[in-house]
């Protein structure tokens, strides 16, 4: 009897798959901490071996453009970073507002 057609090899074979096929295999099934200790040390290899891309300000300032046009395409994000903004401002005023009324001379904080 061949090995492909016996039935231990085969059910071997079919475990196999079963297991690997949903599943994540690889680098996707480290925890996050494997992946961040081999992605550095690959980082650092290229450095020392001189291979490792390293962006000019033009590159960098594309690279954020293009960022955030994807962000921007996002209308909900968006809007809640501008109501964060309108909040933050809202509350910075009426913090300003009291305490100019809590001083009225004009002076800020006890200041001479």
């Amino acid at each position: 009897m061949d090995d492909r057609t016996s039935p231990k090899n085969g059910a071997k074979s079919a475990d196999k798959s079963a297991a690997t096929s949903t599943g994540k295999r690889g680098f996707a099934a480290m925890d996050a901490e494997q992946q961040r200790a081999i992605a550095s040390r690959g980082g650092q290899a290229a450095h020392q071996k001189g291979t490792a891309h390293e962006f000019n300000s033009e590159e960098a300032r594309r690279a954020g453009q293009k960022g955030g046009e994807a962000v921007s395409r996002d209308r909900a994000h968006m809007s809640a970073i501008g109501r964060k903004g309108g909040e933050s401002r809202q509350s910075a005023t009426r913090q300003n507002q009291q305490q100019a009324q809590m001083n009225p001379t004009g002076n800020r904080d006890n200041e001479p």
